[in-house]
């Protein structure tokens, strides 16, 4: 585990896109499993600077993203469809067909978590995988459980997750209660993984996740088996670790 410090938002940011970017550089073909949320915007907004300044250059790539609300269409101003395709593929040179989102439409919500997983195995899976981390250590929509769960599948959403996500419905009837999820074992098995995180809402979650038990109560304290993980992360976020294990930090 690699963990990188930045002092505001903006340099995490920056940090973290300098590394999707020198992966997409040195292997043009990548596939890239990418994040939706509020902490992943700087990093697009950062890359697609660089490609409109001809730094990087994206029409090779592949990517698949790791989850969807059920029930939204693709259109919907809050799917992660119309995420990002707004705030990403729109301003770069991706084929759209390269990209994938789960489909929150699907009629069979089983088969179309067996597609997606077809989906990223046809692909040779991940090369890079982007992620956040939410409140209750979430990683795309695999909440706390039991188990880990290992495909793709349906989730019923944990009620401070459905509260989280209400600032951007109208009103709490209108926030998803289910979504399709990327499993553990699909991002676990990414040649790389990339976790961003900011503010100090996640100092304590982030610690847990990073130097706390491996357990499917904190889903993303998984990652600490992986071997080549690397944490981009803010001074707020970082509070916590930086407290307790200072040594970690590069």
């Amino acid at each position: 585990m690699k963990i990188i410090s930045a002092p505001d938002y903006q340099s995490m940011s920056r940090k973290a896109a300098n590394i999707i970017s020198a992966q997409v550089i040195l292997f043009p073909r990548s596939v890239l499993g990418l994040a939706t949320g509020s902490t992943p915007v700087g990093v697009y907004q950062q890359l697609i600077e660089w490609y409109k300044k001809g730094d990087v250059d994206f029409s090779a790539v592949h990517s698949v993203n790791l989850d969807e609300y059920r029930g939204l269409s693709p259109e919907h101003s809050e799917s992660y469809r119309f995420y990002m395709n707004t705030n990403f593929f729109n301003h770069i040179n991706i084929p759209l067909q390269n990209t994938n989102v789960p489909n929150g439409l699907a009629p069979d919500v089983e088969e179309e978590c067996r597609r997606y997983d077809h989906v990223i195995g046809d692909l040779g899976g991940i090369d890079l995988q982007l992620l956040g981390i939410g409140h209750t250590g979430h990683i795309g929509f695999n909440e706390p459980d039991e188990d880990f769960d290992k495909t793709t599948h349906c989730v019923k959403l944990k009620e401070q997750t459905i509260q989280a996500n209400s600032r951007f419905f109208k009103t709490m009837d209108e926030v998803p209660k289910y979504a399709i999820t990327m499993g553990i074992k699909a991002i676990m098995q990414a040649k790389k993984i990339l976790l961003v995180a900011n503010g100090a809402s996640k100092a304590d979650i982030l610690y847990r996740s990073l130097f706390g038990p491996i357990t499917p109560a904190v889903p993303a304290s998984i990652l600490q088996l992986h071997n080549d993980l690397t944490v981009v992360a803010d001074e707020e976020a970082l509070r916590v670790v930086r407290e307790k294990c200072p040594e970690a930090i590069g």
